[in-house]
Formats: structure tokens, C-alpha cells, sequence
């Protein structure tokens, strides 16, 4: 393995016991909960509901959406069964908070997906500042799987980049 892949994994590491470190209780409550807005079903009925009308001036980039999640996915999956890091192993006395779907870290499903699905709408014309508010939204998401120890930053910055790039090739119309 190169160097560089072996020192970007120890300040992953690093930065992922820094933040157990930093664990509240409150905080814990918060994240165990939010980080269930990137399950697989809330960002796919997000997505449906754009596709069929629900919000209605967000209807022309429904698509858009549902299209980026979909690349974003299949890309994730993609390297999460290619790469197949395991899961963090924090130090004694930092359990995990909350149970990982599946035993594979990199890249991170839910910051992928909660980011994937709402690109299109922040990057279309026309809509207003109201998108803007879903922003922290995904990077919550994102945020708290490193915070509930069932990923690495790295793992999350890596979803957020593939669903940069997804959103890039959908509206680009490469995809």
C-alpha cells in the first residue's frame, strides 16, 4: 500500500478518536437521530417526491434528483464492495452509538445519498434561497456518522465527492 493511503488513514483515525473524545450526551441524542435522515428511504421518497410534484417548483430538477442519487449510489456501492474498508475500531470505552448497515466504511452511504439528492436542487436557477437550507441538512448527516463512530472522515468527505460528481454528470447531461 502507498504512503500517502497509510497516512491519510492514520489522520483518519486520529480524527475519528478526537471527535469520540468530544462525545456529549445531548450532542449523542441529536446525531442518533438526525443520521437516520440519510437511511436509504429518506433520501429516495425525497427524491420520488420532487419526481411526482409534491413540492412543485422543485418539480423540474425532481428528476435531476432522483437521477444524481441514483449514479451517486451505484458509485458507492461500487467502491464500498471494490475497497471493502472495515468499519472504525474506536478505543475501549468509545462504543459505536448506532448500528452500521452493512460491515464496509468507504465511502460513507449516507453522506453520499443525503448530499446526492439535494445538488440538484441548490444548483438549479430560479429557486430562490430556500434550497440553501438543506445544505446543512446532508452535512449533519455526514457529520454524524463520523460522531457516532460508524465511519472516518475520509469516508464522508469521499460520499460528499461522489455526489459532487454525480450531480456534475447529471447536469451536465453526461449521465
Amino acid at each position: 500500500m502507498s504512503s500517502w493511503i497509510l497516512r491519510m488513514g492514520a489522520v483518519d483515525a486520529r480524527l475519528l478518536i478526537a471527535l469520540a473524545h468530544r462525545r456529549d450526551a445531548r450532542l449523542s441524542r441529536f446525531f442518533r437521530v438526525w443520521t437516520h435522515l440519510g437511511d436509504a428511504p429518506v433520501p429516495v421518497a425525497f427524491a420520488l417526491a420532487l419526481v411526482t410534484g409534491f413540492f412543485p417548483e422543485w418539480q423540474h430538477v425532481g428528476v435531476q434528483s432522483a437521477l444524481t442519487l441514483s449514479i451517486a449510489f451505484l458509485f458507492s456501492q461500487v467502491l464500498k464492495r471494490t475497497i471493502s474498508r472495515p468499519r472504525p475500531r474506536l478505543p475501549e470505552g468509545f462504543p459505536c452509538l448506532v448500528q452500521a448497515p452493512d460491515r464496509f466504511s468507504f465511502p460513507s452511504g449516507h453522506a453520499t445519498a443525503s448530499l446526492a439528492v439535494i445538488l440538484p436542487i441548490l444548483l438549479a436557477p430560479g429557486l430562490g434561497p430556500a434550497p440553501l437550507l438543506l445544505l446543512p441538512v446532508a452535512l449533519l448527516i455526514g457529520i454524524s456518522r463520523c460522531y457516532l463512530g460508524v465511519h472516518y472522515p475520509g469516508d464522508v468527505l469521499s460520499g460528499w465527492g461522489l455526489a459532487l460528481l454525480s450531480a456534475f454528470l447529471v447536469i451536465q447531461g453526461l449521465a
